[in-house]
């Protein structure tokens, strides 16, 4: 038999059970006494700010997936991926396990009139009397209590005691607003009459003596004739507090609507009763406090209303001097319980991702008790936790850190909302839709207003919750993936930069970065060209890089790739390199080529350079690119063809270059290439030097223009790093440079297509003595700028 499933009202009354709680019967007369009636309506507005637009943005979500485990964890962890996630969901966890000593303390402020009536009436030992002046005295064994039912009874106790909290509540509530007081009766019969007199007086002086009788009745007449007051003790003293002070005090009055969340597994339409009941509950919430305000001012003065040390519901109420101290036990019972009954179960979630660093410590966390699996050894953890603040007893500071932890909490529910409106994913389709706008707002006020709050704790809050961020990377090094929802949100940005790329209208280059796609059949024997196009691509340029699979395309080459492509994506996070990676399967490596030369710029611009390689030793690789070079130069491809010899790329200190007045069109791409690479890490220290070659009727002439670029900033190599050589017809060229550059960790050489075509492998034959080469040709104007 299926169990029974619940409508929109019990969303309703969880949500507005929470919401009218502890801060409403002890702090909300302390908030109007102290900003006033229109500094209250301020804090209220400014408040639902955040809660109306992280309660429309967890109807949202809620109603996109089936919250599991953990509430308001599952959401986050499950958005924003399980680091970041955790490290919130610590920081609301905690915020939950202090939520239940808050409202244990608010409940013994119920048992004030009772404690301190037994303290006049009867005669006790004076320790006893000590005992009973303590709100520990209740606190704690109210909490034990609690525990004790929460660990026999299970979840069921919750919904048991959920209508008569509410019934008592609406009593309170209905005592509140129906009683008055003398002030009020001052203030709406009196002030008014005496103040008409006033006003129909003409004369100035009688006007003002009318007026001030209308506030202070008889005043004149007691001056006169009633003997010297009798000393009155003195009234405490209420300290100033700025606005957003009182603020910090009073939010957590608003917070509560999302826990309703938690049924939705017991409801018969979630999509229409979380939303429903949620929203309804907020706005509902809101009203009640607006009218609670007023209600507040009017009834008693704000010395009054600011002493924390008096129940000040009760003196207004009808029978307030037990409805208000019942409405307050179970009000705060009833959030202590829903308090009691989350944090451990946010606690056990966390602790079954295996997020802390030792196994044992997640097993024991997670490991619950029954058929329900209920969350039994999180409780204690919960229970020692809620009892410490407990004996620290400062209600106000705890309102305080309570209300930092709720703030990260709804702004970063409000950012899951924003960024899913913006990822535009196809599989959210949630059956309540709020606006991205509105969900924006909310993540920003959220942030905003945590320092506005109290710098010092939302600072305290923002360091703690990075160094658990640091904590949670280094114990968790698996977990370290971008959460779907980031990958949706820099698919849609980085779609829409390549669209206006590409509609954009193209203007003159004014200058050259390299945008340079690799290709290499020997990714894990030859790690050559892989180094260089992450040099190249690290801080001025972009790259990509395809690791070639000969063979047709089937599923279970598709399946090969997938795999080498992974371990070619851990070998860049290895490196920390920012190309992109990706195979490619092809049954020849001339259509492969064909492939290649045709894709698309990863990086919203076109692909500018071509780098293949092959191996010195053997020539692995070299037929291959010589056979396929006139079908890339159909296309016009930059050319960068890598020879790789034994030792590598060295030291990485220094980089030669030479020009020939034969490859002088190559010149200033070779020396971008060089300067590119020497702004990676790895060769931060290397120096590039310049070797030109010419007939000795040029040498001067050449030497100068070269000194002159230097001059003008366009040439980025020093003057002393530049030898001018003169060309010898009866010295082979390949025997100077190895003997110039047979030390050097890179030497980069340009070549002609005419000269490929006629050398064949002669062409890159007779540099055995140098190490790695770089043989570049420039199919496009590169302009030193």
């Amino acid at each position: 038999m299926n169990k029974q499933k619940f409508g929109t009202a019990p969303v309703f009354f969880t949500a507005i059970s929470t919401i009218l709680g502890a801060i409403m019967f002890l702090r909300f007369g302390f908030a109007v006494g102290m900003v006033g009636l229109a500094g209250t309506i301020g804090i209220i507005l400014i408040g639902h700010a955040v809660t109306i637009p992280t309660a429309m943005a967890i109807a949202e979500i809620a109603t996109n997936q089936k919250v599991e485990g953990g509430g308001e964890y599952y959401i986050i962890s499950r958005s924003f991926g399980l680091v970041i996630g955790s490290t919130i969901g610590i920081a609301l966890y905690m915020s939950q396990a202090i939520s239940v000593a808050f409202y244990i303390m608010a409940f013994t402020e119920a048992f004030k009139p009772l404690l301190e009536w037994v303290r006049e009436t009867y005669v006790l030992l004076p320790w006893v009397d000590q005992l009973l002046g303590y709100p520990q005295t209740i606190g704690i064994p109210a909490l034990l209590l609690l525990t004790l039912l929460i660990l026999t009874k299970g979840a069921d106790l919750g919904v048991k005691v959920l209508y008569f909290v509410v019934a008592t509540l609406a009593l309170s509530l209905l005592a509140f607003f129906v009683g008055t007081t003398d002030y009020a009766r001052t203030h709406e019969v009196e002030f008014f009459d005496r103040a008409g007199d006033a006003v129909a007086d003409t004369t100035p002086a009688a006007r003002d003596s009318a007026l001030e009788e209308a506030y202070y009745p008889g005043a004149e007449e007691v001056m006169r004739a009633a003997p010297p007051p009798a000393p009155v003790p003195a009234a405490p003293v209420i300290p100033e507090l700025s606005f957003f002070t009182v603020f910090a005090i009073i939010f957590p009055a608003f917070t509560g609507m999302t826990a309703g969340v938690g049924l939705s597994g017991d409801l018969r339409d979630p999509g229409r009763s979380i939303p429903r009941g949620t929203l309804a509950a907020t706005i509902g919430g809101m009203i009640v406090y607006i009218f609670m305000a007023w209600k507040l001012a009017d009834s008693a003065p704000p010395e009054a209303l600011a002493d924390t040390s008096n129940l000040i519901m009760a003196d207004i109420a009808w029978q307030g001097w037990w409805i208000i101290p019942l409405g307050l036990a179970a009000a705060t019972i009833s959030s202590a319980l829903g308090s009691i009954l989350v944090a451990p179960r946010t606690l056990q979630a966390i602790a079954a991702d295996n997020i802390f660093p030792a196994t044992g410590i997640n097993q024991f966390l997670a490991r619950g008790k029954g058929a329900r699996n209920e969350p039994y050894n999180a409780s204690l953890i919960t229970v020692v936790v809620a009892a410490f603040f407990i004996l620290l007893g400062a209600l106000d500071s705890v309102a305080e850190i309570i209300s930092m932890f709720f703030m990260v909490t709804y702004g970063s529910l409000c950012l899951i909302s924003f960024l899913n409106h913006f990822a535009a994913d196809p599989s959210y389709r949630p059956t309540f839709r709020s606006k991205w706008y509105v969900s924006l707002f909310g993540a920003i006020a959220c942030f905003g207003l945590m320092f506005f709050m109290n710098s010092t704790y939302a600072a305290a809050a923002v360091v703690l919750i990075g160094l658990l961020y640091l904590y949670i990377t280094h114990s968790n090094p698996d977990k370290r993936s971008l959460a779907l929802i980031f990958q949706g949100v820099i698919f849609q940005v980085s779609r829409r930069i390549q669209i206006f790329l590409q509609k954009a209208e193209k203007e003159e280059k004014k200058s050259w970065r390299p945008s340079v796609i690799a290709v290499s059949d020997a990714t894990f024997t030859r790690l050559g060209a892989f180094d260089l196009l992450r040099w190249l691509s690290q801080k001025y340029g972009f790259g990509t890089y395809l690791h070639y699979i000969n063979g047709y395309l089937s599923h279970e080459t598709s399946e090969a790739a997938a795999v080498t492509k992974q371990r070619i994506i851990r070998m860049a996070e290895a490196t920390d390199s920012r190309i992109y990676v990706d195979t490619i399967v092809s049954p020849s490596y001339t259509s492969a080529i064909a492939q290649i030369i045709q894709f698309p710029g990863i990086a919203g611009t076109e692909n500018n350079l071509l780098l293949l390689e092959y191996s010195k030793r053997g020539g692995e690789g070299l037929d291959d690119i010589i056979d396929n070079f006139k079908l890339i130069k159909s296309v016009d491809f930059n050319i960068g063809i890598l020879g790789l010899s034994e030792r590598g790329f060295g030291l990485k200190r220094t980089i030669h270059i030479w020009i020939t007045r034969a490859h002088l069109e190559s010149s200033n791409l070779m020396i971008l290439l060089a300067y590119v690479m020497t702004g990676h890490s790895d060769w931060k220290n290397a120096e590039i030097k310049l070797f030109a070659v010419f007939e000795e009727s040029k040498l001067a002439a050449e030497q100068q223009r070269l000194y002159d670029l230097i001059e003008t900033g366009k040439l980025p190599i020093s003057r002393n790093n530049i030898e001018v050589l003169g060309r010898l017809d009866n010295t082979d060229s390949r025997s100077v440079i190895a003997s110039k550059s047979g030390e050097a960790d890179l030497v980069i050489l340009g070549f002609r297509d005419e000269a490929l075509k006629r050398m064949k492998k002669d062409l890159f034959a007779g540099y055995d003595e140098i190490g790695n080469v770089l043989f570049v040709h420039a199919a496009e104007d590169v302009q030193l700028r």
